[in-house]
């Protein structure tokens, strides 16, 4: 750049660039500038030769953007590659030139270059992208070893017969609210009251569940209150223990070879804890009449009044009749209990009134949602609230008209933080769904099919001469004792389970009251979602009986010692052939849920 021809002065200005360090001095006098620079000489034309000035070296300085940066809308481009500065009072600007030539880049050189912000740019959106694409594989792509796996028991469940009676399957809707975004919220605390923020929405998705839970069973909110955030009945039942119990309190409920559960107490005859109700309470278990199949009573009450527990549990696992919640509230109230039922099993039939409730008589109850009900897999507590009723005679468990209930606030601290974490989001919304369902006519439908079901079942084993524990059901399941068959429940299980049909064995008392699992436990809810009716059990109950058959010829032949069994199994004709019938009979009823 050379300027020249000042209009204010006799001065001529000259700028010249050194491009390398190496340049010596010129006959003009010029001095050696030790780096590549910018310089300008003063040139006058009545200058003294005699004393010549020296160039000037420029020192061109990047303006700071906390001091000098302009505000708006101009370009910082622009901002970069324009200079101000002034000489002898002129004020001058000299623009940069942006060197792209890479040859002329040097470590020790000023360089007027801007980096293009293109490349970063581009990097991180490629990161994103890099992300993106794996978050949102499906599952074939993502994990193709546990989608093979899972596609294997999709087929299972559509090919075989589901007779668990533990077990249903979940209408459409559920499964989408179990598959969807809510799990991915943490919801710890309660609505209204979380610890963490962002819960809006899952406090209306709660509050709505816990409004649905107190319809779908007819209780008024003044009297009842509800939690539905436990994972199972037995965290529900754990948590009610918890809240209201020290450790080492007496609890006292049906033994589980009668056909109570673990989550209520029981010890193996070698005196070893099962579950966590007897590791960490003292439990003490009545028990069935081994002749009749039904609770003793009178028994009950001798031990309640001897043992004092202070939480009486009614309800149990593999019980087929009523429960008399009336002859419970008696002895609960003459022993200073309080009354808890659980209501698993049967929880759908008593919300379509198909089987007594025990509102009327106990103080809490905990359910499943999962069986009958045919809700997620969870749990569920209710619990008195407000007054307790006056007393009644020599109940002692009740007040005088001002007692309250103080089950609310320790069984809700006992959920959280006693016990759980934050809530399954995803499955109290698929709860609500399931609740919503279950105050509709045709849910009370579908109830009364399950029991007509269950009885055309237990009426056609009968008349094949089976032998059903207290001869028959008023609920949805039945128990099979098969010793007067000569079988056992675990080899039965095992021969009906190759032959895709599943059903569960069960201890039952004798008359000497050893255990043994002689027999199996079936229950009709689940192939009554796929659309079966009476005449399509009296078809499975050939099935089962051709199992029996099957069952007797290997035992004969192999014994009924576990390894010789299974060896009989092996390549069996017969198997195969009604395994061939079963799937065949299976496919005719459709999946709830979804499609193969």
């Amino acid at each position: 750049m050379d300027l020249s021809q000042s209009q204010s002065s006799n001065l001529s200005l000259g700028f010249i660039t050194h491009a390398s360090p190496a340049v010596s001095a010129a006959p003009n006098h010029r001095s050696h500038i030790s780096d590549d620079s910018i310089t300008f000489q003063i040139d006058s034309r009545v200058k003294d030769q005699s004393h010549p000035v020296p160039p000037i070296p420029l020192q061109l300085m990047d303006k700071q953007t906390e001091e000098n940066g302009k505000e708006g809308g101009e370009s910082m481009d622009e901002e970069r590659d324009v200079e101000e500065f002034r000489i002898l009072g002129h004020s001058m600007c000299i623009k940069r030139k942006r060197d792209t030539d890479a040859t002329s880049s040097s470590s020790s050189s000023k360089s007027f270059r801007v980096t293009s912000s293109n490349e970063n740019l581009l990097g991180l959106e490629s990161r994103r992208n890099a992300i993106r694409a794996w978050g949102n594989q499906g599952l074939q792509v993502a994990d193709p070893d546990i989608f093979e796996i899972m596609e294997k028991e999709k087929q299972r469940q559509c090919i075989g017969i589901e007779l668990i009676a533990s077990e249903n399957f979940v209408c459409k809707a559920v499964m989408e609210a179990l598959g969807s975004h809510l799990t991915n919220k943490y919801s710890e605390g309660a609505p209204g009251a979380r610890y963490y923020g962002g819960n809006q929405f899952i406090d209306e998705i709660e509050t709505l569940c816990c409004k649905r839970a107190l319809t779908a069973f007819g209780l008024d909110p003044e009297n009842w209150g509800v939690n539905v955030q436990p994972y199972s009945c037995t965290s529900a039942n754990f948590a009610v223990y918890t809240g209201l119990l020290l450790p080492g309190d007496r609890i006292m409920g049906l033994d589980t070879p009668s056909g109570g559960n673990t989550s209520h107490g029981y010890y193996l005859p070698n005196g070893r804890k099962v579950s966590g109700a007897s590791i960490f309470f003292e439990s003490l278990s009545y028990k069935v009449d081994p002749q009749t199949g039904y609770v003793d009573f009178d028994k009950l009450e001798e031990r309640a009044l001897d043992f004092r527990p202070k939480i009486l549990i009614c309800g149990g696992s593999s019980y087929p009749r009523e429960w008399d919640y009336a002859r419970f509230r008696q002895i609960a109230d003459k022993c200073g209990a309080v009354l808890l039922c659980d209501m698993a099993q049967i929880s759908g039939l008593i919300a379509a009134k198909e089987c007594a409730s025990p509102f009327d008589y106990c103080d809490i109850v905990t359910s499943t949602t999962h069986k009958s009900l045919r809700g997620p897999r969870g749990g569920i507590i209710f619990y008195r609230k407000g007054a307790k009723p006056r007393k009644r005679g020599l109940l002692l468990n009740q007040g005088d008209g001002s007692d309250k209930y103080d089950f609310e606030e320790k069984i809700n601290f006992a959920v959280f933080p006693a016990l759980q974490g934050g809530p399954h989001n995803n499955h109290i919304a698929a709860l609500a769904i399931a609740l919503k369902q279950v105050a509709t006519p045709e849910y009370k439908a579908y109830m009364q099919q399950v029991k007509r079901n269950a009885q055309a079942l237990a009426a056609a084993l009968l008349r094949r001469n089976c032998r059903l524990v207290t001869g028959g059901t008023d609920n949805h399941m039945i128990l099979w004792d098969l010793r007067n068959l000569g079988l056992t429940g675990k080899n039965f299980e095992k021969v009906c389970e190759l032959c895709h049909i599943t059903l569960n064995k069960v201890m039952v008392f004798d008359d000497n009251g050893s255990i043994t699992p002689g027999g199996v436990r079936i229950g009709t809810p689940a192939m009554t979602s796929r659309g079966c009716i009476e005449n399509d059990f009296e078809t499975m109950a050939d099935f089962l009986l051709k199992a029996v058959h099957i069952t007797n010829l290997i035992q004969r032949e192999h014994g009924k010692l576990p390894k010789a069994f299974l060896k009989g199994l092996e390549n069996n004709k017969d198997v195969t052939e009604l395994r061939t019938r079963v799937e065949n009979f299976a496919s005719l009823f459709a999946m709830p849920g979804f499609e193969v």
